[in-house]
């Protein structure tokens, strides 16, 4: 399996090259030059265990690192987990919840994180290699990132995250990892600065390649790939205690990293019939799908604060099957698909806001729920159901409620423990309810943070040690 960049600009990549590059050299995102199409297979792979299930899809994607090198990472990543499916689905009234927050940061980004972690290992230990990782997080990636690689000798990891702009569970996380190889970083600005920061030092090709930087950001396709798996996963635990053909899936959504692996789930030939983008109220996704128009807002701090995103990195991936469907008969559809690609991108960088002219989006429908929707569903789901959501969470199940099909069970990502937001439990439930033992030991731990300008200039010195 190839790699193709959306900029078209980048020669082909096989899969560990990819993850070493993070970001193409001509500034797009990678994408595997052709999607399988896998129905035949989901008769099989609904009796597999969550692992054995991960390797099937990632051995279509991954085909340069041996099979049992695969296995045995795969079952090493997901060791670390807390429950024995890895990412278990519960029913709760209405709908059913896939929970995603049993790996060690309580926090979806494990899943593809302490993927990624082994991999980097694998892959460095086989080229004799090293890395600098730099990373911008509005959250969870920072602390998922961090315990994917802290400690291991052929890695340093850079976390930039916006200052006072974190929850102080996700703050005390990443910064009371006091290994050699962390460095965590608050910038003075938004997680949108630290995103630009990270894209600036990538297109520095000179100050990359001399760095050996690194992306653990879902601008890396094994951040995406490694969370397909639970789509596939979830769907079939549903369909076998519902009986249902197809089903939908709600996806708090900030970078469209996360929802873009259903997106690729759903063109494999995973039967869903939607896909709801739930966003708070910094909406420039749901704006696009529901008005055409993609345009920048201000940040505006929420609850849900890994959600706190104008620019979606990913949201470039989609783009780029857009951009191709559009060039449908043109004598090289790839060029011109990337050309048109390329036009678009240009276009918000210069103006703020772009238009496809696309009205089908596929499986697509989006929704916000604002702060006060928020509060009132993790009040409800409590009250009615005892069961406690985290703000992300509620973000998806308010739009989900919105999005129900007859026929087509609804399936919520869960994608942190409450436990980490717990203000904003208390403030939806009266109750200080939320509350894990691995975090609440965290609060007394000693920490290490620098509090920098949101400036490429001084993250680079301090990469290159100057």
């Amino acid at each position: 399996m190839n790699y193709v960049s959306t900029r078209g600009e980048s020669a082909p990549l096989r899969f560990t090259e990819t993850i070493l590059s993070g970001l193409a050299r001509d500034g797009g995102l990678f994408l595997p030059e052709e999607i399988p199409e896998v129905s035949s297979k989901l008769a099989f792979w609904r009796t597999l265990s969550y692992q054995a299930l991960a390797y099937e899809i990632m051995s279509l994607f991954a085909d340069d690192i041996p099979q049992d090198t695969l296995r045995e990472l795969i079952r090493k990543s997901y060791s670390s987990f807390r429950h024995p499916d890895v990412t278990p689905v519960v029913s709760v009234g209405p709908i059913y919840l896939l929970e995603l927050f049993h790996g060690p940061t309580l926090a979806f980004k494990d899943v593809a994180l302490q993927f990624l972690g082994n991999l980097f290992e694998f892959v460095l230990a086989q080229t004799n290699g090293e890395m600098n990782i730099v990373a911008a997080t509005s959250g969870d990636t920072g602390s998922a990132a961090i315990y994917g690689v802290r400690g291991r000798e052929r890695i340093r990891i850079f976390v930039m995250h916006p200052h006072g702009r974190v929850s102080p569970v996700q703050e005390k996380q990443m910064t009371t990892a006091l290994d050699a190889n962390v460095r965590n970083l608050a910038i003075e600005g938004t997680f949108d600065d630290a995103q630009d920061i990270v894209k600036e030092l990538f297109n520095d090709l000179a100050f990359r390649d001399a760095n050996k930087l690194g992306a653990v950001n879902s601008i890396n396709w094994a951040r995406v790939l490694a969370q397909i798996v639970y789509y596939f996963y979830a769907a079939f635990r549903v369909q076998e205690k519902t009986g249902a053909a197809r089903v939908s899936f709600s996806v708090p959504t900030g970078n469209f990293g996360d929802i873009f692996a259903g997106y690729v789930a759903y063109r494999m030939g995973l039967p869903i019939e939607k896909l709801v983008l739930a966003s708070n109220e910094n909406d420039i996704l749901a704006r696009y799908f529901n008005t055409g128009v993609y345009s920048l807002g201000d940040v505006a701090p929420t609850l849900s604060p890994s959600m706190d995103i104008q620019v979606a990195s990913n949201f470039e991936r989609y783009l780029y099957y857009l951009a191709t469907d559009k060039a449908q008969g043109a004598s090289d559809q790839a060029k011109t698909a990337a050309t048109l690609l390329k036009a678009w991108m240009s276009e918000f960088r210069q103006t703020g806001a772009l238009k496809t002219g696309v009205k089908d989006h596929a499986c697509f429908v989006a929704g916000r729920g604002d702060t006060a929707m928020t509060l009132a569903v993790i009040r409800r789901y409590w009250e009615q159901y005892q069961y406690l959501l985290d703000p992300h969470t509620a973000v998806g199940v308010a739009v989900a409620e919105k999005h129900q099909t007859e026929g087509a069970p609804m399936i919520c990502l869960a994608t942190a423990h409450p436990a980490k937001f717990s203000d904003a439990i208390i403030r939806a439930t009266g109750q200080d309810l939320a509350h894990h033992p691995i975090l609440d030991a965290l609060m007394s731990l000693p920490a290490r943070v620098d509090i920098v300008p949101a400036s490429k200039a001084v993250i680079a010195k301090i990469i290159s040690g100057q």
